[in-house]
């Protein structure tokens, strides 16, 4: 089976400051790469460094297409507390198409345990506004797989599974297989994204994807694995193709 992602559905750009290529630049790497569509997802404000809520509210200037692929205007909103909440308002949602939220040790008050992230990822999943749950592989966040991932599929939330775990997080890599094992027993949906933070990386998913073939995952539940499964799901959540 030929396994590859049509859309890159986690990227950054020069707006995160710790990322370094343009909209266009990596809307340009999308269409080399030739990938139906990308999401433009920079941090959410409570990360150092993150644009304030005007850029996201600008974000509808943004082409809706860029040279024949579809730009999905988003965030990757951070989980600030154990409750499960965001940094991204009901109102500044409503002006965006694409949501992945994640956890990350610089937005999070105090330590985490696997109780706590569990708790957290179980209100997470209440969260409509939400499409994707980001790099929960991250051994610090560790979480009971076995109750959250179920709840996620009900909920139709994808759970990420971020190549940047295979290239610079290797510590991530063991929880990121347990992850896709669990989803395939549970038929939860998956997205495989770059977390591109510099235009060569975008679309270059091929840790993953030789991972998820390693375990024989069904390509039908990686969303972002055809055109047909990725505008399946747009119109699930009620977003333009």
């Amino acid at each position: 089976m030929s396994l590859n992602i049509i859309a890159d559905l986690h990227t950054h750009t020069i707006a995160s400051t710790h990322a370094y290529s343009t909209v266009t630049e990596m809307v340009k790497a999308a269409a080399e790469k030739k990938l139906y569509a990308i999401a433009l997802t920079d941090h959410g404000r409570t990360m150092p460094g993150a644009p304030g809520p005007y850029y996201f509210e600008s974000l509808k200037i943004v082409p809706q297409r860029m040279f024949g692929v579809r730009v999905l205007k988003g965030m990757e909103a951070n989980i600030i507390d154990y409750e499960g909440n965001i940094d991204c308002s009901e109102e500044l949602a409503a002006e965006l198409e694409w949501i992945v939220a994640s956890m990350h040790t610089l937005t999070l008050p105090e330590e985490p345990s696997v109780e706590k992230c569990t708790y957290a990822y179980l209100k997470l999943a209440e969260n409509k506004n939400v499409q994707a749950i980001g790099h929960s592989g991250t051994p610090c966040f560790a979480y009971d797989y076995e109750t959250v991932i179920p709840a996620f599929a009900q909920n139709g939330k994808l759970i990420e599974i971020n190549d940047s775990a295979f290239r610079y997080e290797r510590d991530s890599k063991s929880n990121c297989v347990q992850i896709a094992k669990l989803c395939k027993k549970y038929g939860a949906r998956i997205t495989v994204d770059t977390d591109a933070h510099f235009s060569t990386y975008v679309g270059e998913a091929s840790h993953t994807m030789q991972m998820l073939k390693e375990i024989d995952f069904p390509k039908e539940l990686i969303v972002n694995a055809s055109v047909e499964t990725m505008q399946s799901y747009l119109r699930e959540m009620h977003i333009a193709l």
